[in-house]
């Protein structure tokens, strides 16, 4: 194996977890500010008032995602087990 074939091997997982974690984290995001802005309209400044809404959205959205994530996971894994004639050169 050769560097330059480990550092695309490397890349193409971190671009895998970038692809991976995107949803969730713009669910996140998203659901943050609507949250905080929530809090500075009502003048709400109650902790648990803003992380349950947070969480729940989130968990949500990652039963929305699932199906897709283990999609990508198992193509991935799939790509990378099957590659492993290249690996031994």
């Amino acid at each position: 194996m050769t560097p330059s074939f480990a550092v695309d091997i490397f890349r193409h997982t971190l671009i895998t977890a970038f692809w991976l974690s995107l949803p969730l984290l713009a669910v996140g995001f998203v659901s943050g500010i609507v949250v905080s802005l929530l809090q500075i309209v009502t003048s709400i400044q109650d902790t648990s008032f803003g992380a349950i809404p947070r969480v729940t959205v989130f968990l949500f959205a990652l039963i929305l995602v699932m199906p897709w994530m283990l999609t990508r996971l198992i193509a991935y894994t799939v790509e990378l087990f099957g590659n492993f004639a290249r690996y031994a050169q």
